[in-house]
């Protein structure tokens, strides 16, 4: 589990395809690495990727074929500037909100303009998870926690402040490109047990989700 606040600014060292996936190097720059062994988790633009080789000046990690599909990995250049977490420790603070590093989707920068010493962006998000994000809800942004301003049809609006614009690799973004998105995942879970599962054993639905009259059989209101 990781908290959206970036740590570092590390560098794609090397790419390398390997039987069909793909072999990363990350130059982690000031990141300490220190208590990093490993099988230990880093995301990378809010990527969780597992370091399995550690050159002492960042770490290695494969990347699966469906990571690559639901990334924008495949468009990676060596030298480009990426986002860096390592997992959160339990004695960790709890900084920013509750992110996996599993990337829901791809989203695009359609409007980026200064205002004061602040950035706005506005993001377009793809259909499938336009509606797991309200305003003043959380969003992930390549691996940074954010906080939604507006929500207008199939974009959000965000406000950076100077220490985030500084501190990760969002200060240079352009208009027109693509950035990993992360939506809540309470609001995931919470769209899962609403709208009912199917049973592990029989495959069939076992409940219909949150109706009225599941609130008045357990006892929330009078029917």
């Amino acid at each position: 589990m990781f908290t959206g606040i970036i740590e570092a600014i590390g560098e794609v060292a090397e790419i390398r395809m390997v039987d069909g996936d793909m072999r990363l190097r990350i130059r982690t720059g000031t990141l300490d690495l220190g208590d990093v062994c490993l099988g230990d988790s880093i995301a990378t633009n809010g990527i969780c990727l597992t370091a399995v080789e550690l050159p002492g000046d960042g770490f290695v990690a494969d990347v699966s074929r469906e990571t690559l599909a639901h990334s924008r990995l495949p468009e990676f250049k060596v030298g480009e500037a990426v986002n860096l977490e390592k997992a959160m420790m339990s004695t960790s603070r709890f900084g920013g909100h509750i992110v996996t590093g599993h990337v829901d989707g791809l989203g695009r920068i359609v409007e980026r303009r200064d205002d004061a010493r602040s950035v706005r962006l506005s993001i377009e998000v793809p259909a499938a998870l336009q509606r797991y994000i309200a305003a003043k809800g959380s969003i992930t942004v390549d691996g940074v926690s954010l906080t939604v301003n507006s929500v207008e049809g199939s974009t959000f609006g965000l406000n950076i402040v100077p220490h985030t614009a500084q501190e990760t690799i969002i200060d240079g973004y352009r208009t027109g490109q693509q950035v990993h998105l992360e939506v809540d995942i309470i609001a995931r879970y919470l769209e899962r047990l609403m709208t009912g599962v199917a049973s592990a054993d029989t495959g069939q639905e076992s409940s219909r989700g949150l109706t009225m009259e599941t609130l008045a059989a357990s006892g929330f209101m009078r029917r």
